[in-house]
Formats: C-alpha cells, structure tokens, sequence
C-alpha cells in the first residue's frame, strides 16, 4: 500500500481555481498551456534553474559569448526605425545597480510593457558590445518576480497565454504547501524499490524539483520523478503483454516438423550465428500455446526474410497458414519473388491427393490483384490450398478468410496503422490468435525500444552474413564525380539507383524533383546510358514494368523518390546517389544506402548537397562515418530526440515530461526490471492497488488499449 498521504488522482480532481488567486484571468492563461488541474500545475516543471550562489555578473559577462544573469530594469522605451519596424531598446543593471546592460527587441512592442521599471528577470543570450556598451539583442526572457533563495526556478513562459514564470512559481509555491499541510504527497513505489535505487521519497522529490535549496536537490528530484514516468510505462506494458499472453488462446505448433531444417539445407549459404539464435527463440515462443508477440530488429542485409519464412513454415508444416504483409506494392513483390523462389519445390502432406502431398503454394495479394484471381486466391485461403498469402493491405480486406491462420509476419511494421495490424491478428474464426512477428530494418535504440515496444519481446539480428561488403560513403558537394562514378560502374555492368526527395519542382524547397532531375540527367551527365523514372505517381503497370527492366538489366540507371527505400533487392546495383542529401533524415539514408552493395561488388553511396544547420551536418557526417545501423540509431536518438521515437503513442499524460530516452538510459532499464518483478508477483498488480490505479489515471484505459493493438 501507499504511504499515506495526497494521491495523485485527488489533485487531478482539483481545478486550480481552487488556488488562492487564480482568477478567471490566470485560470485562461493556464489553460493555454494545457494546465487545468492542480496535478497539471505541479506536473509544470521548471525548464532551468538560476544559482544565485554562482550566478554570473554583469561585470562577468564576456563579449561574443552567451551568458545567463539575473538584472532589474531601469528603464524601457520604444520608437520607429527608419525601415518601420519596431525597435524596444531597455536598460538593465544588476539588483544592486553597479553595472549595466542594453537590450534591443526588434518587432516585439510588447517588451516595453513587459519589462516595465522595477521588474526583475532573467536574460540568456549572446553578448555583443555597440558604441562601447555591452549590449544583448532579442534575448531570452524570464520574469521571476521578487523570489529570493539560493535557486531561483524558471518556468516555460507563454506570451500568447500571458503566462510569466513568477506567477507559475507563486502557484506551485500555494499547491505545495496546501499539499504538505494536509499530509504530504502519498507515495505508491514500494519502499524497498525506492531504497534498491536510492530514490527520495516523492513529497521530497516534488518540493526538491520545484522549490531547492541547491542544484543537488533538484538532481535528486529529477532522479525520482523520472523513474515514476518510466515505471508507469513500463507498467502499463509488462502487465498488458502478461494479460495478452494468459488470456489469449494461441496456437501451440509442432515444431519438430522438417520443412523447416529442409528449407535451411536448400539456402546454399549458411545461416549466421544470430539468425539461428533468433529462430531457436521464435521457434521456442511458436512451441507455447500462448501467441507470440516479437519484434525483430535487424540492420539492413542482415537476413530478416530467412528469419521469416522459417516462422511461416513452422506454421505450415503443422497444418496452418501464414500471413507476410509488406507496406508498399514495390516491396509486396520483391518478397513473393524473392520467397515464392526460396521455397520452389517444397511439398506440403495432403492426404487427399494420390502421392499424399502437393507443392508448396504462395500467393500474392494486392490491390492490383484482377478479380478472377482474387477470388481463386481467396478460395484456396478458405480451404487452406493456399498456404503462405503474401501482400499489401489487402489482406485485411473484407472477404479474405483463412482457414487456419497459424503465424503472421508484418514487415516494416512502423509504416501499418495500429487497427491494421490488429486486424491481421484476428483473421481466425475459432477465436485463436495467430503468432506474430513484426520486424523493422531501422533499427532502435535499446531504451527506445525497450518504452516504444515494451509490449513485445525483441529478437535482435546483429550480425551480416559472412563476405558481405561495407558501402563506401562519401558527402559530396560537387556532382561531377558523382556521375562519373556512375557511369563507370554501369561501364562494368553494373547498375545504379539516384534518388530525389520531390516528385514535382517545389518552389517552397529548393530541391531537385524526380522528374526534373530524369530529364536533366538523359540529356546531360547520362545521356547515351539507359534510365527508367519510379515515384509514387506513377501507375501500376508502369511502376511494375519499370522495376521489371531495371530487375532484368535492361535499365541502368533508376531515377525515384523514397518508394525505393525499404526492401527493394536488385543485387547488381552498386551506386546509390542521394540528392539533396540533407533533405533526409538518418534512418531513410541509411535505409537508402542499403539497397546497394547486396552482392560480392563492392557497393558505393554518394550523399549529394550542402547541410543548411549543424543538425543536418551531423546526420550526413555520422551515415559517412559508420554503416552499423544501431549506433546510427542511437545517433539519431541524440540529435532528434525521444519524440521522434515515441510518435503517435505519446498521447495524453504520459509524456515524458522530465524522463529522457537519451540521458536516461539507465533509468529506462531499471524502471523495466521493476515492473517485470511486481507484475510477475503472486498477485500482480492487485497487490499494488495505488501504483496502478496512478497507471490508469496517467495512461488511461484508450491509451492502454492502444499500446497492446501496436
């Protein structure tokens, strides 16, 4: 049970207007920055702090070099310049008035009001030095009133919701103390977790974020509140996926069957050590009566449909059907090419015909299917001639039945919504749910993984197969080699892949179009060679058609926008030229860079284009520097941060409103092995009614429901 004290809920109950002062004025301007509650107010944390026990001088301040300093106005004042825009000029000295600063907004009217005389703040900006004065130009600003005390707190400010800092401070100041006079905060973490980790207790940790006496306390703080918002995730999805996997009726399949072993000793390569540690662990999870739920993550060439074909089997040699859903046509094809041709001349037993088996049957599904072969497709599917079904999302489509549908494979698995993939899972009509494996060529960071995809046990595939070649990368600026690289590589019979980020020319980016570039490059650069043009826009046939020629030999280069990216597998091309490179983020170049270099030639990538922000330069730097995609991951991790991660499942209070998948690795890690032991306790989460009715009120039962359809 929770010490006793204020929960959570109570203060999500309370409106702030219950605060002393909180008019209906301060009540808009806090509801225009999604703060309702009380719960809402204190969850409002500071976005630094200023140390009045380190704080720098104006007499400190260094020209050329940013500074943070604590100064109270003098004075304020505004007029015209000669090209009409608003210029607010404000002089400021320290609080004990022995130096000065000026300030100049340009186009912002509303500092005069603002930083009225006599108002104290906070500045953070780069100092610069105009007629023998130290001068700062549209600085930062933070009003923080008269607070006194060694830290200073400084809280996101809103001027569309004339929201200033002092006011937030003056607010939690109220809350806490209402809160503490009561009986402090009720704290729900079991005490022998908070001492494993050494945690503060929460009433400590909610006055030590908001009100500290030194920036030791705020990290200790910090410390326990980050594992709270942590632990409630991983909470939530440890006891979901128990739940999926103790209520759920699966399919316990016989994997002692040989098709399996069969299939391997058709390959004519051999299997590396992590793609037969990762089948043992699928094969092990298909053996249990309860349905698999895995992830597999796997770098680009690392061997991920072998992976997958072994899973579909395994369901096939027990009788049942599987399911292989590809987000795009272009890569529906590539993988009925590519497994149709894997299991050619493999068997099934049926004993209704005279030799007691008959060949092996996949088939393909896509919204380009006629009707006369969609409906053959969807009869064998019923009575269960059609073992293996490979497609689109025509495959969730009305009509589509399955007479046993054993595994499904969901590839790219980011690119489906949550209701498709549900949907696949519950094609059964006897209510089983079938196996399923999700897999995804990006690979994510441990952590990431670990919050984004808690619901799933991870297999990971971290090795390529022997002889695999690096890419080579390169950042070019000048094009002239580029395209004398190309021409020298289809001189030796290979073939070559540029990419565009537009379809059309866009006058609101200054990039190369697709078609533009096709046109430029046939009667320039690579005129004489044989160039084919792929984009979304282009139809079906056309699409097919083109991708057939370039697959045959018969186009040399291919001119395409990002449809290209995942999965297309043409081993003879060797160049990938990426234009406009920075326009890319980490993920699709190295997803991009990936579709050469998928044969013993040597494959080269060409990332072409200026980086116009140090973001963009270090994205094209770190694809130069490395080809391991999961250090690419966690690169990417660092430069774009966790809300690229979480995406669409950051819905509601679960933000990680402190917590940090990249600062706080560690915390990710321990907040999961916590709730793996209190969920797997006798009694699970009934023996901790207070942490988990603070899960629900934080993740809610709609999101809940969304994290395990995922």
């Amino acid at each position: 049970m929770a010490e006793a004290g204020v929960a959570l809920r109570e203060l999500e109950a309370r409106p702030v207007t219950d605060l002393a002062g909180v008019g209906e004025g301060i009540a808009r301007s806090l509801h225009g920055v999604g703060v309702t509650s009380v719960l809402d107010l204190i969850s409002y944390y500071p976005r630094r702090y200023l140390d009045r026990t380190r704080e720098a001088t104006l007499g400190s301040l260094k020209v050329g070099e940013e500074g943070m300093v604590l100064v109270r106005v003098e004075k304020a004042s505004t007029r015209r310049t000669r090209r009409g825009r608003t210029l607010v000029e404000v002089r400021v000295t320290d609080p004990d008035e022995t130096e000065s600063l000026n300030l100049v907004f340009f186009n912002q009217p509303w500092r005069q009001e603002q930083l009225s005389e006599g108002r104290e703040a906070v500045l953070f900006g780069k100092v610069d030095q105009y007629r023998g004065r130290l001068q700062m130009t549209n600085p930062l600003v933070d009003l923080v009133g008269d607070r006194t005390g060694r830290i200073v707190a400084v809280y996101p400010q809103s001027e569309a919701a004339r929201l200033h800092s002092w006011e937030v401070d003056r607010l939690v100041a109220e809350a806490l103390r209402r809160v503490m006079k009561i009986r402090g905060f009720a704290d729900p973490v079991p005490v022998d977790v908070r001492n494993r980790y050494n945690l503060v207790g929460r009433s400590e940790a909610y006055h030590g974020i908001h009100r500290p006496s030194s920036m030791g306390e705020v990290a200790e703080a910090r410390r326990r509140l980050v594992f709270d918002e942590l632990l409630r995730i991983q909470l939530e999805l440890v006891e979901r996926k128990h739940a999926m996997e103790c209520g759920s009726a699966g399919v316990a399949h016989d994997i002692s069957g040989a098709m399996v072993g069969q299939f391997v000793e058709r390959l004519g390569f051999d299997l590396t050590d992590a793609q037969r540690r990762v089948i043992a662990e699928l094969l092990d999870d298909m053996a249990r009566p309860a349905p698999m739920h895995r992830l597999l993550q796997g770098d680009v060439g690392s061997g991920k449909t072998v992976v997958a074909v072994a899973v579909l089997l395994t369901a096939v040699q027990g009788g049942h059907q599987g399911a292989f859903m590809a987000p795009t046509e272009v890569l529906a094809d590539q993988h009925h090419l590519g497994v149709a041709e894997l299991l050619n001349g493999m068997t099934v037993p049926d004993p209704s015909t005279l030799l007691g088996s008959r060949p092996l049957l996949v088939a393909l599904l896509t919204s380009r299917t006629t009707a006369g072969e969609r409906r053959r497709i969807v009869d064998g599917l019923a009575e269960g001639t059609v073992d293996i079904l490979i497609g689109t999302h025509a495959l969730i489509q009305e009509g589509v039945e399955f007479a046993s549908l054993g595994a499904v494979v969901i590839d790219e698995q980011h690119r489906f919504g949550v209701e498709q993939r549900a949907a696949l899972r519950e094609k059964n009509r006897d209510g089983t749910v079938p196996d399923l494996l999700v897999m995804t060529a990006t690979p994510i960071p441990r952590t990431a993984a670990m919050t984004v995809y808690g619901d799933l046990d991870v297999s990971v595939l971290d090795e390529l197969p022997p002889g695999r070649i690096p890419v080579a990368s390169s950042w070019e600026s000048d094009e002239s080699p580029v395209w004398e690289a190309v021409r020298e590589e289809v001189q030796a019979g290979r073939q070559a892949y540029v990419v565009c980020p537009l379809i059309e020319e866009s006058e609101a980016l200054e990039v190369r179009s697709a078609e533009d570039v096709f046109a430029d490059l046939a009667g320039g650069e690579l005129a004489g060679l044989r160039l084919g043009l792929l984009h979304g826009r282009v139809g079906r046939a056309e699409k097919e058609e083109t991708m057939r020629l370039f697959r045959s030999g018969a186009i040399d280069v291919l001119v395409a926008t990002t449809v290209i990216e995942v999965g297309v597998d043409v081993a003879n091309a060797t160049v990938m030229v990426v234009l406009d490179a920075a326009r890319f983020g980490i993920a699709q170049l190295h997803q991009l860079r990936g579709r050469v270099g998928r044969s013993d030639h040597p494959g080269r990538c060409f990332l072409v284009g200026g980086a116009p922000t140090a973001e963009a330069e270090e994205r094209l730097r770190a694809i130069v520097r490395t080809t391991d995609g999961f250090e690419l991951a966690e690169v990417d991790l660092d430069l774009r941060g966790e809300g690229t991660v979480m995406g669409e499942r950051q819905k509601g209070r679960n933000d990680l409103r402190l917590a940090s998948l990249r600062r706080d690795r560690e915390w990710v890690e321990a907040a999961r092995e916590v709730a793996l032991v209190l969920v797997g306790d006798a009694g699970g989460m009934m023996d901790y009614p207070d942490l988990a009715d603070e899960v629900r009120l934080f993740l809610g039962e709609a999101e809940a429901d969304y994290l395990m359809k995922s």
